[in-house]
């Protein structure tokens, strides 16, 4: 009898199986389209007008979250752009977009486009294409950094976040300059600190400057070292993806 319960159990046990439907499988292929407006400053140096020849370096700032207010007054920005509102000039155009999103990423590939449309219309040095970010921008300038690695001739990020695994995936020909201070409360030190010490482990060409007693607002002295923007001239892209 226990021999015959068994074999029916069985018996039922495949004949249910055998009438569960199988999975179905779909191959397709849909083309996405995302649109974003974003809107910005661009600054020309004093001299753009006066050679029309010449072409310039181009800067791309991505701001924080703080920025994210399009009604911001000059007092309220941050350099690099209040630093122009105060009447300082550089000696490179300076592309500054403005993250539409309070809570949100950046489109960094919106940016791109943006960043490209730029670059056609007007008289660009294409070997000397700057990077910069602070805060949330700095996260997404590492991000760029790693998508379009054939860019950028240098990059210059303060108290960013430091996703670690894009350090391996970086041009390492672009040199990196980073800031950070060293009671940031926001995005910790460490995590610059962690990023520079990985980076330099792979042979990366890294500066690192920390400011003692400055908390998450390290863009101030940042961008008031006049060091950055000759190291930054100084930088082009090299003959790894087909430059120069």
């Amino acid at each position: 009898m226990l021999k015959n319960s068994a074999f029916l159990f069985l018996v039922l046990l495949v004949n249910g199986c055998a009438s569960q439907p199988s999975y179905t499988l779909v191959d397709e292929v849909l083309e996405t389209s995302v649109t974003e407006t974003l809107k910005y400053y661009l600054y020309y140096p004093p001299d753009y007008e006066l050679d029309s020849e010449k072409k310039f370096p181009i800067l791309l700032f991505l701001h924080g979250g703080g920025e994210v207010a399009e009604d911001l007054g000059p007092n309220e920005r941050i350099p690099p752009p209040s630093l122009i509102l105060q009447g300082k000039k550089f000696p490179f155009l300076i592309l500054a977009p403005q993250n539409p999103y309070a809570k949100s990423w950046w489109n960094t590939r919106a940016v791109k486009q943006l960043l490209d449309s730029v670059i056609s219309n007007n008289r660009v040095d294409k070997h000397r294409i700057y990077l910069s970010g602070i805060s949330r921008g700095g996260g997404a300038a590492w991000e760029m950094a790693v998508q379009y690695p054939e860019t950028f001739a240098a990059m210059a990020v303060v108290c960013g976040m430091t996703p670690l695994p894009y350090a391996s995936w970086i041009n390492k020909k672009m040199p990196i300059w980073v800031f950070h201070g060293e009671e940031d409360a926001v995005i910790p030190v460490a995590e610059s600190e962690a990023m520079v010490h990985k980076l330099k482990g792979f042979g990366y060409d890294v500066k690192f400057t920390k400011y003692e007693n400055v908390g998450h607002d390290a863009w101030t002295k940042a961008y008031a070292t006049e060091e950055l923007y000759d190291w930054l001239l100084k930088q082009e892209l090299t003959d790894l993806y087909g430059f120069k």
